[in-house]
Order: structure tokens, then C-alpha cells, then sequence
């Protein structure tokens, strides 16, 4: 009992030292200050008018995104890292589920930070309040 508790604590230790505490909460305030990079890419065509995981419908001209984990009702500002555009969008949906990719943007947003014909870009995210 004794060694469990001890690998317990820790564990949890570790967690806060890293800031894991933090992204297990569904509070987006808890959120804030959260970065990552990697890459984005965009929702094609064929989403326009579905629903998305928070059962708002998508669409192409609204500034949001599709996050693994984050809560719903986050901002996000998203940094181009190749040309320094930035764009801020709100978590409405979940993925990306492909590796390497950190977060799927709606085609305005992207477009805002950058060409849709690369179909990826390199991006930090950074939560914002």
C-alpha cells in the first residue's frame, strides 16, 4: 500500500510538472496557455451542412475547428509558422485522427492563414481566452 501510494503521488507529480493536469479537463479556462505544433489541415467539401461532434452544423465560412481532446467553446489562435498569419477559431468538433495532425480548420480558416491547394500547413496552436 505504502509503494502504491508513493507511485501515486509521484505520478501525479509528473503530471503537474508537465501540465497534463490541465488537458484532462473539460473547463476551457483550464486550457488557457496550452500550445502544441504540428500540422492543420482543412475540411473538404463534402462536410458542408453536416453536423459536427458539439451537433452545431458546419460551415465553410465560419472561423472554427476540430480538436482531439480540447473542450468544446475554446479558442484557438492557429500561427502559420511558414508565413506568420494567424487565425482565431473556436472547438466545435473532434479529430483530427490522422498522425502528425494537430487540428482540422474550417476552408476560412485556412485560407486566412494560408493556400488550400497544399492541403496541409505547419502550425502552433496556442489557447487562447
Amino acid at each position: 500500500m505504502k509503494h502504491a501510494l508513493q507511485r501515486l503521488i509521484v505520478l501525479l507529480a509528473s503530471m503537474a510538472i508537465l501540465g497534463c493536469s490541465s488537458i484532462q479537463s473539460k473547463n476551457p479556462e483550464d486550457w488557457i496557455g496550452y500550445r502544441d505544433t504540428g500540422e492543420a489541415s482543412f475540411y473538404a467539401n463534402k462536410h458542408q451542412g453536416k453536423k459536427t461532434a458539439n451537433g452545431e452544423l458546419y460551415k465553410h465560412e465560419l472561423k472554427t475547428a476540430a480538436h482531439k481532446t480540447m473542450p468544446f467553446g475554446s479558442k484557438v489562435k492557429v500561427t502559420n509558422v511558414n508565413n506568420g498569419k494567424s487565425v482565431v477559431v473556436r472547438i466545435n468538433d473532434r479529430g483530427p485522427f490522422v498522425r502528425g495532425r494537430i487540428i482540422d480548420l474550417s476552408k476560412s480558416a485556412f485560407s486566412s492563414i494560408g493556400n488550400t491547394s497544399l492541403g496541409l500547413i505547419d502550425v502552433e496552436i496556442e489557447v487562447i481566452k
